[in-house]
C-alpha cells in the first residue's frame, strides 16, 4: 500500500458529538452551520450562517472560492428565493460549488437553514 492511503485525518473544535471541521486528504468538511439569531429573517440567517462557514475555512487555511459542494437545507422552499438572494451574493462569480438544496425538519423550530459543505485546502 502507499503512503496515501495512511494521511492524517485533522479534527478541528471537536465534542462528543461532532467536529465542526474535518481536514483529510486536502479536503476540508464542515458540520451543519446555522444562524447567530435564530428568530431572524431568512436573509439573516443566510448571511450569519455563511459568515460562519467562512470563518471556519479560513480556520484551516481555506476559503469559499475552494469550495467543491454545499448541501443547503431549508425549513419551508417558501424561503427559496430569500435564501438564494444572499447566497448568490455570497459565491464568488464562476466558483459555484456542486450544489443540493432540500426541504427539512430542522432541530430548532425557529431555524429556517442550514448548511454543510465540503472544500478544498
Amino acid at each position: 500500500m502507499t503512503i496515501e492511503r495512511y494521511q492524517s485525518i485533522e479534527r478541528y473544535q471537536t465534542s462528543e458529538r461532532m467536529s465542526r471541521v474535518v481536514v483529510h486528504n486536502q479536503t476540508v468538511y464542515l458540520c451543519g452551520q446555522v444562524a447567530e439569531d435564530r428568530n431572524a429573517d431568512i436573509s439573516d440567517q443566510t448571511r450569519t450562517m455563511l459568515a460562519k462557514v467562512d470563518q471556519l475555512l479560513e480556520s484551516v487555511g481555506s476559503s469559499r472560492d475552494k469550495l467543491l459542494s454545499a448541501t443547503i437545507y431549508l425549513k419551508e422552499m417558501a424561503d427559496f428565493a430569500g435564501m438564494n438572494a444572499v447566497w448568490d451574493d455570497w459565491v464568488p462569480k464562476g466558483q459555484a460549488p456542486a450544489r443540493a438544496c432540500v426541504e427539512a425538519a430542522m432541530a430548532s423550530p425557529e431555524l429556517r437553514v442550514e448548511i454543510s459543505v465540503v472544500a478544498a485546502l
